[in-house]
């Protein structure tokens, strides 16, 4: 049996898979995020690891915990962990939807420069990235930033407390700003820039290359054999693409999680001249493009939940019957944006009520805003000569028909849903089979344990389509008329 993990950002999901990609169990366990001033989002990394070695207990209640062979993870991206000389924690983890980071993102971008940028990592610099939250420890905790011996990401802290093995893997890394995508390797251009050497940053690897195995003490607590190995791992969206089959060249998956994602992996790379995009290496041993959105799924929660105060999503969503047709907007921008405007600092707003509105009217709009936001992305992607015509579909927005039908029509492509919707998890647990040895490599593992649901497959209507066409067009107008109001 296989292992895998999703260290998220509001918890962390487990699951235990056979050989043959049965699951057979699945655990989730929740932690907190800390908002210490404005633009700042942070975490324990202590919870991390409490809250798994607590999952994988709860896991395997009721399995031979001596069947399970290899452990995989997928986790959230960009966050900044640092370790002392002890190896304890410094400060709390600076995360991935951390926007503090406006000066030295600008510094970055403007002073260095995209372009040397883009020639060095494949990518420019985001307030999100790793790179910025190096400088500003560095400028704002200098003495936290003088005892910092390890710099590592948040499922690289996770695979270093399980197995004492300082590393990362290249799809995950690739976020830092701190690689070489192209080439796979360290940029000595960007370690000199952030003041940090190679012997702080961990040991670089494919996904599925192993580790290290789990400690004694820890596979004791476990009820695990002594020899379970833990793969590199990969960064959550190359996880869940894995967990998708989105692998090889040409495919693409959609994920409508707490953050949303446009993922098209390829066997080449792809350094796009707008950087909006970001280039990464994949866990395949590929490459991919993708755009990122820093606020999907969670809009709608932040919609339902926090304004209207209603948890069935499922019945505000079935009195919502003509698509195409809205004259509401939402702008999905509830911590600024990434890709494509890279603008921390602009905010949601909702655009063209009248006295005739109705509840129906904004929830709607808040489904469409978010795939418009998507549809930037295509956008660029499209342009730059790169075919997309069918996608998968993952994270808590994807058990949605109707935004899957959004979706669809909104980017006039193919919707197909997987049958597992586990994405990272599923991808760790594949990752650490073919750690283990059960498949030659990654596509080979991917394309034969994902399918899919045929009958929920969706094709565009080109009716509807060309109504979206035309509200698209007037979306595309709104982030340039209001991003200097912020």
């Amino acid at each position: 049996m296989y292992i895998g993990i999703d260290l998220g950002t509001s918890g962390v999901k487990l699951l235990l898979m056979s050989e043959d990609g049965k699951i057979i169990n699945k655990v989730t366990k929740h932690y907190g995020i800390s908002y210490p001033g404005p633009l700042m989002s942070e975490q324990d990394p202590h919870d991390w690891f409490d809250q798994t070695i607590a999952g994988i207990k709860e896991l395997l209640n009721g399995s031979d915990a001596k069947k399970v062979r290899a452990i995989g993870a997928g986790g959230q991206m960009h966050g900044l962990v640092m370790l002392d000389n002890i190896d304890e924690v410094i400060r709390p983890a600076i995360l991935w939807n951390d926007g503090r980071t406006i000066a030295e993102t600008d510094y970055l971008n403007n002073k260095t420069g995209k372009d040397k940028l883009a020639s060095w990592t494949g990518n420019i610099a985001f307030a999100g990235f790793t790179a910025p939250k190096i400088l500003w420890v560095k400028e704002h905790e200098p003495e936290n930033f003088k005892r910092a011996v390890k710099i590592m990401l948040p499922k690289d802290y996770l695979v270093y407390r399980l197995t004492g093995a300082f590393t990362t893997d290249y799809s995950d890394a690739s976020g830092m700003l701190l690689l070489d995508v192209k080439n796979r390797k360290w940029s000595e251009d960007m370690l000199g820039i952030c003041g940090v050497n190679e012997d702080m940053l961990p040991a670089l690897h494919e996904s599925s290359d192993i580790a290290g195995t789990v400690k004694k003490d820890i596979a004791e607590e476990l009820g695990l054999s002594n020899d379970v190995i833990v793969c590199a791992g990969a960064g959550d969206n190359a996880a869940a693409a894995i967990g998708t089959g989105t692998v090889g060249d040409g495919r693409c998956n959609i994920s409508l999680g707490t953050s949303g994602t446009i993922f098209i992996s390829s066997t080449d790379y792809t350094g796009l001249k707008n950087n909006a995009i970001h280039s990464f290496a994949h866990a395949d041993g590929g490459w991919h493009v993708m755009g990122c959105m820093l606020s999907a799924a969670s809009c709608n929660s932040w919609w339902m939940d926090g304004i209207l105060g209603d948890s069935d999503y499922s019945a505000a969503q079935s009195k919502i019957t003509s698509l195409g047709t809205n004259r509401v907007f939402f702008l999905p921008y509830l911590l600024g944006e990434r890709s494509p405007h890279n603008d921390p600092e602009v905010r949601s707003m909702f655009i063209g009520m009248s006295p005739d509105t109705t509840r129906e009217d904004m929830t709607q709009a808040v489904l469409e805003g978010v795939a418009y936001g998507m549809r930037d992305s295509l956008e660029i992607i499209r342009a730059a000569g790169i075919s997309v015509t069918e996608t998968t579909i993952c994270g808590g927005g994807a058990k949605s028909p109707l935004w899957r039908r959004i979706i669809s029509d909104v980017m006039n492509i193919t919707v197909k849903v997987p049958s597992n919707d586990e994405g990272p998890a599923l991808g760790g647990a594949i990752l650490a089979a073919v750690a283990d040895g059960r498949y030659k490599d990654v596509i080979e593992a991917s394309r034969t344990l994902v399918s899919y649901r045929d009958e929920l497959t969706i094709e565009p209507d080109p009716e509807t389509s060309a109504r979206y066409n035309t509200g698209y067009r007037f979306f595309r107008k709104l982030y340039p008329s209001i991003k200097d109001l912020f």
